[in-house]
Parts: C-alpha cells; sequence; structure tokens
C-alpha cells in the first residue's frame, strides 16, 4: 500500500470537510483536482488508469439534467412560480405549505440547486411586498428543495451518481421514497409553523429584481421534454445518460435561447469535483486502503452492512464533507438491495441539519444576504436540526421496515 496515495487522500477529504486547505485559496473543486493532478503528476495514477476512474456516464446524466433544469430557469417559469406563490391571497401557514410541496415537486425532477437559486430573490419581493417575514419562507424553500430533492433519482447530484452505479430503477426508488418525502413535508411544515409562534409579519425593504418574464412557449418545450425524460426513465432500458444528453441537445437546438447561456447554468465546478474524487478514489481503492478502512471500522464494530450503520454514516459524513463526496466515499459499502436507498435518502436529509450542509441551503442564504435579509448559522439550525432529526429518523424506519 502506497503512503503516498493515503496522505493525498487524506488531505483530499480534509479539504471537504473544511471547505479549503488552509493558506491556499482552493474550494472544495480545487482541492480534488489537486490530488487528482498529484496522483497522476507522481506516478501513482497513470493518464489511462485515471481516464478509466472517471464515470463518464454520471457526468453525461448530470450534465445533460443540468441543461434541462437551464431550460426552465431561462424560460422564467421558476420566476412564474414563484410570483404566482408569493401573491396567492392565502394565509401564511397556507402559503408556507403550498410552497414546500411546489418546492418539493420541482426539485423532485429539476437540479435543486438551480430552483433555490432562481426562486430565492422572488420570494423575498414578494414576502417584502405582503409585509410578510421573508426567513421562515426562505428556510422552506431551503428545506422543501432538499427534502423533494430525495423524492426521485434525478432530483440531485448524489442521487444521480447513487442510480447509475447501481442501477437502482427509477419507479422503484420512487415508490420507496415517496412516503418518506411527504411525510417529512408535513414534519417541515409543523416545525416552521411552530418557530414562528404566530409571528408572520415583518418590514422587508421591497428590493429591485430583474428576471425573466415567462416565456409560455420555451417553458412548454421544456416540460414535454421533462416528461419525456422521466418516462423514459421509468419505462424504457435506454440508458439513463444517453436519454439525459439527448433531451439537451434537443434543448440547445433553439433559436431564441443562447446555447452560451444554458451552457453558462451548468454548474461546472460540480462536474470537476466528480471528476477529482473519481480518480482520489479509485486510487484509495486500488492501493488497498478502502478494504484496510472497512476492515477496521468493522473491528471497532462500525459494520456497514448493517442498513443502519451505512444509514447513519452516510448522514455524518453528508455534514463533514458534504454530501456528494460521502456517497462517493460510501459507494463501495453498498453491496445489498437497502443499501442505495439508504444512501440516497440519508445523505440526502442530512443536509438540512446546517447550512453547510447541502448547496441549496448555501444558495438561499447567500442569495437572501444580497437583498438584505440575514439568515444565520443559528437562524438555520433552529429549523434545520429538528427538521433534519425527525426526516432522518423517518426514513430509515421505513427502510429498515420495507427492507
Amino acid at each position: 500500500m502506497d503512503w503516498l496515495v493515503l496522505a493525498v487522500f487524506v488531505a483530499v477529504y480534509l479539504g471537504m470537510f473544511l471547505g479549503e486547505l488552509p493558506g491556499l485559496a482552493l474550494d472544495r473543486t480545487g482541492v480534488a483536482v489537486l490530488g487528482a493532478i498529484a496522483l497522476v503528476a507522481s506516478g501513482r495514477v497513470t493518464p489511462e488508469m485515471a481516464w478509466q476512474a472517471v464515470d463518464v456516464p454520471t457526468l453525461a446524466l448530470l450534465a445533460g439534467l443540468m441543461v434541462v433544469s437551464a431550460q426552465f430557469r431561462l424560460a422564467g417559469f421558476y420566476t412564474f412560480i414563484a410570483r404566482r406563490l408569493a401573491s396567492a391571497a392565502v394565509a401564511p401557514p397556507v402559503l408556507l405549505a403550498w410552497l414546500l410541496v411546489v418546492v418539493a415537486v420541482l426539485s423532485a425532477f429539476l437540479v435543486n440547486d438551480i430552483v433555490c437559486l432562481a426562486m430565492a430573490p422572488i420570494l423575498v419581493e414578494g414576502c417584502a411586498r405582503r409585509g410578510l417575514d421573508p426567513v421562515p419562507f426562505l428556510l422552506g424553500l431551503a428545506c422543501a428543495a432538499n427534502i423533494g430533492s430525495a423524492a426521485t433519482l434525478m432530483g440531485n447530484p448524489q442521487n444521480m451518481l447513487i442510480a447509475q452505479k447501481l442501477h437502482l430503477g427509477f419507479l422503484s426508488y420512487l415508490g420507496l421514497a415517496f412516503p418518506v418525502v411527504i411525510l417529512s413535508l408535513a414534519a417541515c411544515w409543523l416545525v416552521l409553523v411552530l418557530q414562528q409562534k404566530g409571528q408572520w409579519f415583518a418590514h422587508t425593504p421591497i428590493p429591485a429584481i430583474t428576471a425573466r418574464e415567462l416565456s409560455r412557449w420555451q417553458a412548454a418545450k421544456g416540460l414535454v421534454v421533462l416528461g419525456a425524460v422521466v418516462l423514459a426513465f421509468s419505462v424504457t432500458p435506454w440508458p439513463r445518460e444517453i436519454v439525459a444528453v439527448t433531451a439537451a441537445g434537443l434543448l440547445l437546438t433553439s433559436r431564441r435561447m443562447a446555447s452560451r447561456e444554458m451552457l453558462g447554468l451548468v454548474d461546472w465546478q460540480l462536474l470537476a469535483l466528480f471528476v477529482g474524487l473519481f480518480v482520489v478514489n479509485h486510487a484509495f481503492a486500488v492501493e488497498g486502503w478502502m478494504a484496510a478502512a472497512l476492515s477496521k471500522l468493522s473491528g471497532w464494530g462500525l459494520d456497514l452492512s448493517q442498513p443502519a450503520v451505512l444509514f447513519l454514516s452516510a448522514a455524518a459524513l453528508s455534514n463533514l464533507v458534504s454530501n456528494v463526496p460521502a456517497v462517493m466515499l460510501l459507494l463501495p459499502s453498498a453491496t445489498y438491495p437497502a443499501a442505495g436507498p439508504i444512501l440516497a435518502l440519508a445523505s440526502t436529509l442530512a443536509g438540512n441539519l446546517l447550512v453547510v450542509g447541502s448547496i441549496a441551503n448555501i444558495i438561499v442564504v447567500e442569495q437572501a444576504a444580497q437583498l438584505g435579509v440575514g439568515i444565520s448559522a443559528r437562524d438555520h439550525a433552529r429549523v434545520g436540526v429538528p427538521v433534519s432529526l425527525i426526516t432522518l429518523f423517518l426514513a430509515l424506519a421505513w427502510v429498515l421496515l420495507a427492507f
């Protein structure tokens, strides 16, 4: 076993934990890419091995579905939905319930990060116009985006990775996750309502939001293509990555939507993170360190072949190193039928625990701050901690019952 490979692996996952490497202007993506470069430059991984380590079908699936999500953003679809919600003439608790359901549905079939990025500013504007405190609604947006994305195998990057690696059935997973998501949304609504204690109103300066108006044709085009993608995922044996890139190609073939704009909304940083981690994790496994680590954990009573242990490990690691690196690290242990749903539900629902637990949370907090609405880590934790603990308990109980 090569000690340099171990050192690089530890340094990379330390960077995942810290979000950077001390003294360097590297974020998580930079750390992962630098780790892969170090392994190739040192000869521990040849260029051919590095290429073989990268799961190209997973990257193609991710990129294709990101283009589909970009279609809806550029068509003004998210803006239209957010404004219709914010202007609904209903009581604040009812408005919150509608928001949670709509955001969860959108996040189940479109990349949840883009949903949050597009809807957060419009939600602040709508709440400000009605004199509502935007904070509970923004927290609801973030929590519902995470919960909703757990419903399908296309709602977030880690679920796409799990689906590709473990060949999970789209409809079978949806059937398993759906009850958990419904109960989790109800729990989220209840926590937020109890936290507010009837105090729904607050003065917020109305921000000047520049947003795209709805293009009904482009939105309809996106809905037709998305429907075809979901249908293909559900009832055909076609490779999902081929379906996704074909859908992206159809949407890029447009007379009005510039390909530069659409491709600009693809999260290339995330794709680069995947590439770096694929190479680093591959080297770690090939050198025998992964097997040694699993053996050591088993000797300590942490046997990842036990569903409850895997579930809790995924939830904990997702908040330490973020959910995508956590899933990539635990995938080699996913060798039994319950493991795929366990990883998908635990890593996604754990994202609500802390602000740094998911990109969706960070996007909402940063977007709110730019518009003068402060959401501290403590504000988020007051909602995120109970929501995360309740939903994780529901998910674990349901998976153990189901299997």
